[in-house]
């Protein structure tokens, strides 16, 4: 019988705080098509904040990786960051005429996830970002597969959900899986179980995140 991968161990070890977040009331509202309009204006200003600090994340896990092919990979993340993804939210702002000053992005929900996500990258290496983000982005790339197959009445959702199925997206995704997977084969026993905890405190911090929209 093969060895358990360290990706595998992680989402077995997190499984329940990950169906949490999969059962989350904000996925279930996309999933289902009743996301209100100022839920998602407010989710848009929020995670539009986020992607800011998410290209700092990003950017300590580059200066922090080990080999060239590792740092090329994150220059790629980098660039879709900033040039894909910051403008998907600088479009969306200009369509429907909303002012990111006018919301609190400093709210505790929000700011929580924004400083601890930044505080793993920052005090942790390069292994503490990809468990982070592998939150995150998993986390992503699950319900949106489902959310892709139903029918979403907001284009901009609807564009927002099909970017986190984009095979460029997946591929992210899956990277994070398998950089896991490679430290793991070597890794000693208290580091895979920290690692595994980085992303049970990301996955809660991402549910506390998406209760934001709706206070």
């Amino acid at each position: 019988m093969a060895a358990e991968s360290l990706s595998d161990r992680i989402l077995r070890e997190n499984d329940a705080v990950f169906r949490t977040m999969l059962s989350h009331r904000f996925v279930e509202d996309v999933k289902n098509d009743r996301l209100s309009k100022a839920a998602f204006e407010r989710y848009l200003v929020y995670e539009g904040a986020f992607v800011d600090s998410a290209i700092s994340i990003f950017a300590y896990a580059a200066a922090t990786a080990g080999t060239m092919a590792q740092k090329r990979w994150l220059i790629a993340v980098l660039d879709a960051l900033a040039n894909e993804q910051i403008a998907y939210f600088e479009r969306t702002f200009a369509s429907r005429g909303i002012d990111p000053s006018s919301f609190d992005t400093g709210i505790a929900e929000v700011e929580a996830f924004r400083a601890g996500m930044l505080e793993i990258a920052r005090q942790g290496g390069f292994l503490d970002t990809v468990a982070a983000m592998f939150a995150a982005e998993w986390m992503y790339w699950t319900w949106s597969k489902e959310a892709a197959t139903r029918p979403i009445s907001d284009p901009l959702l609807k564009e927002w959900v099909d970017l986190h199925v984009d095979p460029n997206f997946a591929a992210q995704a899956q990277w994070l899986k398998n950089e896991l997977d490679i430290a793991g084969e070597t890794l000693e026993e208290n580091e895979k179980a920290r690692l595994s905890a980085i992303f049970g405190r990301a996955m809660q911090l991402e549910i506390d995140f998406h209760d934001a929209p709706y206070l």
